[in-house]
């Protein structure tokens, strides 16, 4: 018998709501596999601890976090009562110290939920978008000079190494032979010179290697054109940490919406815990209504699972999902009328 400790993280707004869900799948599934036991260690950080304390986390977070299998997250933030940057700081923390650099994002349109592309269906719509997570423009690297004056000066630089975009190119393309052995890159080589020149010449170089795969590079903008127009020619899609969430987001839409959207950010040498997590975001104007989407967290569950080690679990997940939303399973952002506790019942029964 396999046992996890996994650190649940609600968060803020919708979080919690969706949260529950995927934990109420969670508990179905370990309870008909007699070889998976998960011990889920509830945190009780975000928004609501710091209105109490003045911190969204305590200080040893990550020395809490660090003994655990994996991290199951719901979503942070409260715009209108506290900061992005401060509710985002511990998110990003630990991607970086736990070296979670393969973020992942499938965008898939299931049967059942309409399609945003005119004369585009679930044949068209099926795709990964492998963000690298740990370098890129999301380093904290640069600095301002002379706040508030006309002539006032911000620096942002965006890190590239050659270990980082080869690994993820590497972990890309191990999925890509899993998958329709397809490989598109995005970089914006035309107009940065240096990055992502270096991105180019790491792609020729592997391409060798994995002459099994079919691999190409496009432009951001060039892609983001192909998304909309033709996303059945994406298999997997390999970017750097800006244009990977870029992309991502597109991809959510053209999967049927953010409330279907699951992710993982990944540390495929296991040496430290992985997260996942729905893309939407915490949305607190709809918190607490019972009207979010649980689908999303459902399926960063399973992703969770396979993971772990528990393909099977997982894909019996994933199953469960696709009959509840080709049967009309819907909350409201899908057209639907279900509440969420409603929708995670449906995919509890099909299971």
């Amino acid at each position: 018998m396999s046992t996890y400790r996994i650190a649940v993280y609600p968060g803020d707004g919708i979080g919690p709501d969706v949260t529950a869900e995927a934990l109420r799948v969670l508990n179905s599934v370990q309870g008909t596999e007699p070889e998976l036991t998960l011990e889920f260690e509830h945190l009780d950080w975000g928004y609501r601890r710091w209105e109490q304390t003045g911190r969204v986390v305590p200080d040893d977070f990550l020395e809490i976090l660090k003994p655990v299998n994996a991290i199951l997250l719901g979503a942070v933030g409260w715009p209108e009562k506290i900061s992005d940057h401060l509710t985002l700081a511990p998110l990003v923390a630990i991607r970086q110290t736990f070296d979670q650099y393969a973020c992942v994002r499938p965008a898939r349109l299931y049967p059942g939920v309409p399609s945003v592309l005119a004369g585009k269906g679930t044949d068209d719509i099926d795709f990964v978008v492998i963000r690298e997570n740990s370098e890129g423009e999301y380093v904290n690297n640069g600095g301002r000079l002379r706040r508030g004056q006309p002539d006032e000066v911000a620096v942002q630089t965006a890190l590239h190494t050659r270990r980082g975009i080869e690994r993820i190119l590497r972990y890309g393309y191990a999925m890509a032979r899993t998958r329709r052995s397809k490989l598109t890159m995005i970089t914006k080589s035309n107009a940065m010179g240096y990055g992502y020149v270096l991105w180019d010449e790491i792609l020729e170089e592997l391409s060798a290697e994995f002459s099994d795969v079919e691999s190409e590079r496009q432009h951001c903008d060039a892609a983001a054109m192909n998304l909309v127009r033709r996303p059945e020619s994406f298999d997997v899609i390999v970017a750097s940490n800006l244009f990977g969430d870029l992309l991502t987001d597109l991809g959510g839409v053209i999967g049927g919406g953010l409330g279907l959207a699951a992710s993982t950010n990944t540390n495929p040498e296991r040496a430290f815990p992985s997260m996942f997590e729905p893309v939407h975001g915490s949305a607190p104007d709809i918190a607490g209504k019972g009207i979010a989407n649980p689908i999303a967290a459902i399926l960063s569950a399973a992703m969770m699972l396979d993971h772990l080690g528990h393909r099977e679990s997982g894909q019996r997940i994933r199953g469960a999902v696709e009959r509840a939303l080709a049967d009309g399973c819907h909350t409201p952002d899908l057209g639907g009328t279900l509440t969420t506790e409603q929708v995670g019942e449906a995919v509890v029964e099909r299971l």
